[in-house]
């Protein structure tokens, strides 16, 4: 079955940013929705994403330290280009791509660190259905990953958040969190300056009143202790774990949830069997660990990512980790008692993209949001 009536003419639409949000795109109760049907296609096998595992994120173009290329990029912090594709079943039935460019320098030019754009394809044609920008899209998707957690793993009464990193992750993250724990009325948090700060506080009063009580903390430590909910948001840079964001077992609360979507190491006290580590897609951190150098924590700074470097040393079974999508789809329990602490690792994943995205663009057809273009009218070559 196909969305393009009339074949061999293939029109598109061109959602800009502004066109993203009129169709729902900052919707974070509906994507936390969207995400979570994801996550069963997903246990369920009803897709398929890169790589020989059909689960690898992407495929990324890095740039060498020395090139005799004077015009060559050069391998500044967070400098990459890469490809995301996939394809979604279900309810979904829809292929794409988003085409993610990176440089954290571009933050001096006014610029988010990443510009990223988004093609939605006809699942039986290949033809486009969507040209999308990307941004909000990438970042509502993950963080409504952390708030699929928050619905299975974290207490129900949670209402204290501790957030480390106050940029655009952590605001959508903590909206998923509120949509899933509806009790949350405080939030801490660390950042690195006074801007982001002031942003995120101003943010979080207009968005959320119902958080009665913003902390400023000075450290990490009070980030953890006495949090409900904590999230790890900051950017950084990699290559050495001992620099990357600690969490020790002995801040964290009985009961507490951790979601990571970013840099972050832990101590051996979270490494304790009764700790429980649940992953966003096994499968994507397998295709990781198979891509990249070890230790591969090197390289990839989530605690995921370390969890596979723990199998690998020896220091972990297998059987110790836990896919959120089997948990969301009832083949695997959710949060099992009051005082159980979960590490759970997002790592970000072209489904994501492809399932929220499909969602928006019908949202966009269905109120006659975007300009239509033309691909052709007849095909010159067939």
């Amino acid at each position: 079955m196909t969305d393009l009536p009339d074949l061999p003419k293939i029109d598109f639409i061109y959602l800009s940013e502004e066109d993203m949000i009129r169709a729902g795109v900052t919707d974070m109760p509906a994507c936390v929705d969207c995400m979570e049907e994801m996550f069963a296609l997903l246990h369920h096998g009803d897709y398929r994403m890169a790589g020989a595992n059909s689960d690898s994120h992407g495929a990324m173009v890095t740039f060498p330290e020395n090139s005799p290329f004077p015009t060559m990029p050069k391998p500044t912090a967070d400098r990459r280009f890469m490809a995301m594709p996939a394809y979604l079943g279900g309810n979904f039935c829809t292929a794409g791509v988003k085409w993610y460019g990176s440089n954290i320098a571009n933050r001096e030019k006014g610029l988010p660190r990443s510009i990223l754009t988004f093609v939605l394809n006809d699942a039986d044609t290949g033809a486009p259905l969507a040209f999308m920008s990307a941004n909000l899209l990438s970042a509502y998707r993950t963080g409504a990953v952390p708030g699929v957690g928050a619905r299975y793993l974290a207490r129900k009464d949670s209402r204290v958040v501790g957030i480390f990193g106050p940029g655009v992750m952590a605001r959508t993250a903590l909206a998923a969190f509120i949509a899933a724990c509806p009790n949350i009325d405080t939030v801490k948090v660390k950042g690195r300056g006074q801007r982001s700060l002031d942003v995120f506080i101003a943010w979080v009063k207009e968005s959320y009143p119902q958080v009665s009580r913003i902390e400023i903390v000075d450290d990490i430590e009070a980030v953890v202790r006495d949090s409900d909910i904590v999230t790890y948001c900051a950017s950084g840079e990699v290559g050495n774990p001992a620099d990357y964001p600690l969490v020790k077992r002995e801040w964290v609360k009985p009961g507490a949830f951790l979601a990571m979507p970013a840099p972050c190491n832990f101590d051996a006290g979270m490494e304790a069997p009764e700790i429980r580590k649940v992953l966003d897609n096994t499968g994507l951190y397998e295709a990781w660990y198979e891509e990249v150098p070890k230790p591969a924590h090197e390289v990839i700074p989530l605690v995921g990512v370390k969890f596979m470097d723990m199998i690998a040393a020896g220091a972990m079974s297998p059987d110790a980790l836990e896919d959120l999508g089997a948990i969301v789809a009832g083949a695997a329990p959710g949060r099992r008692s009051d005082d159980e602490i979960v590490l759970m690792s997002v790592g970000g994943m072209p489904v994501e993209d492809v399932a929220w995205g499909t969602v928006i663009y019908r949202n966009a057809i269905e109120k006659g949001i975007g300009v239509k273009l033309n691909l052709w009218k007849e095909p010159a070559l067939r």
